[in-house]
């Protein structure tokens, strides 16, 4: 089965009849969720043609349909999306990449983002750059093997990225919601594929998430982090991607200025400077300040002084 026809089963058991004002004909029924004829019913399409666009022996629609199919099971714009691409003719689709090749002047944007954490990544959400930022707040992504640098994989497989994300469920399941919408571009992928299959072998929630054929595009969104030296800040952050190279996305995290998230990125990025500082002259760096309550103490850029946020505040 194509992965349209996975995508429009899956969307369909997905529905139960009484969603959609129609009676649970059948007991028990022999379906989970809404039966071929009943979305072709509910999409104004011939019963025999939604079973060949769900067989894979039809891959083209015309708008009409695919609006009739979203109406009928009820798709997300995202989803809507999805469909379009997935009957689009390859031709519309982006070649796979040859190269993961950073150019000078983007890392050089990532290093200039200072105290701001920033990732850039690839295809697949394969990281190709980072700033030192971003190895304070997540982990020295250098030290990994190559083919581990991966944020979905990290965000799966790798504990120490896991266990920063307060509610991490929302965010994995978002995170293969976006992998699926990026996957439609290049559907024949063998990294993408390695990927996957890994994922699925070694995650129950991966596998059970990627078989649900959900799928989402964001750039932009807030999680919370419980960071082990700064205890709990909420970020923003936003995806940008770069003109010049299609295939590349600068990831940002921030918070808003004056906020207590704010300032502890702030401190963050102090202890990670002087901890660089330190490596180079090969002697320990010199410990926060202590403050009421077991918080870290740090200072504003206009001097005065700041108590960071207890872990879990």
């Amino acid at each position: 089965m194509s992965e349209l026809g996975h995508f429009l089963k899956a969307k369909r058991a997905a529905i139960r009849p009484e969603d959609v004002g129609l009676p649970a004909i059948g007991n028990p029924r022999r379906v989970v969720g809404l039966r071929r004829e009943e979305v072709a019913y509910l999409a104004a399409v011939s019963a025999d043609h939604y079973t060949r666009l769900e067989q894979g022996r039809v891959t083209t629609a015309s708008n009409n349909i695919l609006d009739g199919l979203a109406r009928a099971l009820k798709l997300t714009d995202d989803e809507h999306a999805y469909l379009r691409l997935l009957t689009q003719p390859d031709s519309r689709r982006r070649p796979a990449s040859r190269s993961a090749q950073v150019a000078a002047p983007v890392q050089d944007l990532l290093d200039a983002l200072g105290p701001t954490p920033a990732l850039l990544l690839g295809r697949r959400t394969d990281l190709l750059a980072w700033n030192t930022a971003a190895t304070a707040l997540f982990l020295d992504f250098a030290v990994l093997p190559r083919q581990h640098r991966n944020l979905v994989r990290l965000v799966f497989l790798e504990p120490r990225v896991r266990d920063l994300y307060a509610d991490w469920k929302r965010v994995a399941a978002e995170a293969v919601a976006r992998l699926r919408m990026d996957a439609v571009h290049t559907p024949n992928d063998p990294q993408l594929a390695q990927l996957v299959g890994e994922l699925c072998l070694q995650d129950d929630d991966f596998r059970r998430w990627w078989a649900g054929h959900d799928v989402r595009i964001t750039s932009a969104g807030r999680k919370r982090l419980h960071h082990p030296l700064i205890g709990t800040v909420d970020l923003d952050w936003q995806a940008l991607r770069l003109c010049a190279t299609a295939d590349q996305t600068l990831v940002t995290y921030t918070a808003p200025t004056g906020s207590a998230s704010h300032d502890a990125l702030s401190i963050l990025s102090c202890w990670s400077s002087d901890t660089h500082a330190v490596n180079d002259r090969n002697q320990a760096p010199p410990p926060f300040a202590a403050a009421p309550e077991g918080r870290f103490q740090g200072q504003r850029r206009d001097g005065s002084r700041w108590a960071g946020p207890r872990d879990g505040a």
